[in-house]
């Protein structure tokens, strides 16, 4: 029996700190451009979607020749609007790449669909890197996650964890085992039916990190580590960290 995945990319004009980032000119083309470009050509998602409730993102979307399906402004997370598209396209497994996320390899989404291929016991999952600097473990915009010894994760949170009681006269990251959460989000279908059957959750509110809503209501997700470097753009002051990656 195939195995059938769907790749979902949520976009939206109204980011709070930096409107209408994903349209942005970055050498000739909108920001979302290199997104899509490099998550299509993974070999097992079957379908790759832009996701979005702008008229603008779908026209400029289509204008570089990315599939793009209309859907509500409603939704709170990427995650929510990912499910939407469920309702439209069929699959096994669907993946929510967020609109601001680059340098993710093809190949890495490939690994994780095959790990979920072959283990019908995974239901969520996502990706997780070393953090290897003070300064990044510090940033707000870096989510941290906490891994259990199965690979699991315990916690996501902006603040650095675990916190450090006695910390020594030397880097923080030295110290502990520091991981950098990367947003994208591996769901079975019955998975994310579930997800977007739920209310949003305090932790989730606080913290404005949609995985939290899947810890709170007591479901496991599977950390798939890599040594790929990405970077989110928060605010035109991050663009630069875009250089070497595009």
């Amino acid at each position: 029996m195939s195995f059938k995945t769907v790749g979902v990319i949520p976009a939206r004009m109204e980011s709070k700190r930096f409107y209408g980032k994903v349209l942005y000119p970055y050498k000739g083309k909108p920001l979302l451009y290199y997104i899509y470009n490099e998550v299509s050509k993974a070999k097992r998602v079957d379908r790759f979607v832009v996701a979005t409730d702008s008229r603008e993102i779908e026209s400029e979307a289509k204008g570089f020749g990315a599939e793009v399906i209309r859907t509500s402004g409603k939704y709170n997370t990427g995650s929510d609007r990912a499910a939407a598209i469920m309702k439209e396209i069929p699959a096994d497994l669907y993946i929510n790449v967020q609109a601001d996320l680059f340098g993710l390899k093809s190949a890495v989404l490939d690994r994780v669909i095959n790990a979920f291929s072959r283990d019908s016991k995974l239901k969520y999952g996502t990706l997780a890197r070393r953090i290897r600097n003070d300064r990044e473990l510090k940033d707000p915009n870096t989510v941290k996650v906490v891994l259990k010894k199965n690979k699991e994760a315990g916690w996501f949170s902006r603040q650095p964890l675990p916190y450090l009681q006695k910390p020594l006269k030397k880097t923080l990251n030295s110290q502990a085992n520091y991981y950098y959460h990367i947003g994208v989000y591996f769901y079975r279908r019955e998975a994310l039916r579930e997800f977007a059957g739920w209310p949003q959750t305090p932790c989730e509110k606080a913290e404005s990190l949609e995985q939290l809503r899947i810890l709170e209501n007591g479901r496991n997700i599977r950390v798939f580590l890599t040594e790929t470097k990405t970077v989110s753009i928060d605010s035109p002051a991050d663009i630069h960290k875009l250089r070497g990656l595009i």
